[in-house]
């Protein structure tokens, strides 16, 4: 049996809420006499929806905002690739706002930011998805319970808050900034297929958040602290773009050999001593993709895309 309840909800997260819709599906439901329900969901690797999520917004220094959202894919194999569109939309001034279209396994957070003029007020901005015949929505609002800062960002990232992991997380944490990006040359290119594209991101950080000797194994949304950069696929098919060296991943993955900031006791890799993260990209397959380069200090990251046209 299988019971399904569709609710537009809102979960706080370090005392700050984050609004999405939810689809539950609960497998296995099963009742017995003089005993209650008991419910239990089975984890699926592909054939499952994708729930847009509004992490909060951020005030920007002109006096406009950033509507910050994510998405929880509840596949834990599959990686749906969901064109701009009516399947993939944001309203007002979309459908394209710069979300995503290749979707990663599980929850991804603060994966991307729309901006609204100073003066939007009660508006509400929404992003649609529809994935395997099921859509869902998710509201941005500038309702002061969603309001971001660097310490939100970085609790909502982290968990270890002054742990005996690490005590002066706390005090680091409050005067860290996010890594700065620059990727070489033109942001936008132009390569054929099966032809390498050489791509270059110089990076830097306050090294405020310094890797642990011994990272957490726990099972929790904790990720590991320390400077790491990793190249990806952001728009496009994933499954037709290989990167030389072969790249970690950005999403989470908990299992042992995941190879994941979120793999209990994985380390960020050293860090090259001129700050520079070369890949090589080659792709399988003709059309426009978005690569992007994400620096992440554990608990805060920046972002940078080149859009690259493949013929």
């Amino acid at each position: 049996m299988i019971a399904q309840v569709r609710t537009r909800s809102r979960t706080k997260v370090w005392g700050r809420p984050a609004a999405f819709v939810v689809t539950l599906t609960l497998t296995g439901l099963t009742v017995a006499s003089g005993q209650a329900p008991y419910y239990s969901q089975q984890q699926l690797p592909r054939g499952q929806n994708v729930a847009p999520a509004f992490e909060g917004w951020e005030e920007n220094p002109d006096g406009s905002f950033n509507m910050v959202f994510g998405y929880f894919n509840r596949n834990w194999e599959e990686q749906p690739d969901i064109p701009i569109g009516p399947d993939n939309a944001i309203e007002p001034g979309g459908p394209d706002q710069g979300q995503p279209t290749h979707f990663f396994p599980r929850r991804n957070k603060f994966v991307f930011r729309v901006p609204v003029p100073k003066d939007f007020g009660k508006k509400e901005v929404a992003w649609t998805l529809t994935v395997h015949g099921k859509t869902e929505r998710a509201y941005g609002t500038l309702k002061d319970d969603y309001k971001l800062d660097l310490r939100v960002l970085q609790t909502n990232t982290h968990m270890l808050l002054g742990t005996r992991n690490y005590p002066k997380f706390d005090e680091d944490m409050a005067g860290n900034t996010p890594p700065v990006v620059k990727v070489d040359g033109d942001t936008r290119r132009t390569v054929k297929v099966g032809e390498p594209l050489r791509l270059t991101a110089f990076v830097t950080d306050d090294g405020r958040l310094k890797a642990l000797a011994a990272p957490p194994t726990t099972d929790s949304d904790t990720t590991a602290l320390g400077l790491r950069v990793a190249w990806f696929v952001y728009r496009g098919a994933g499954d037709k773009v290989r990167f030389d060296p072969e790249q970690f991943k950005v999403y989470q993955d908990k299992r042992p050999n995941g190879n994941s900031p979120w793999t209990p006791g994985w380390m960020p890799p050293p860090l090259p001593t001129d700050g520079r993260f070369p890949v090589n990209v080659t792709f399988s397959e003709r059309g426009t993709y978005t690569v992007r380069v994400l620096a992440h200090d554990g608990g805060l990251d920046t972002a940078k895309d080149v859009i690259v046209t493949v013929n």
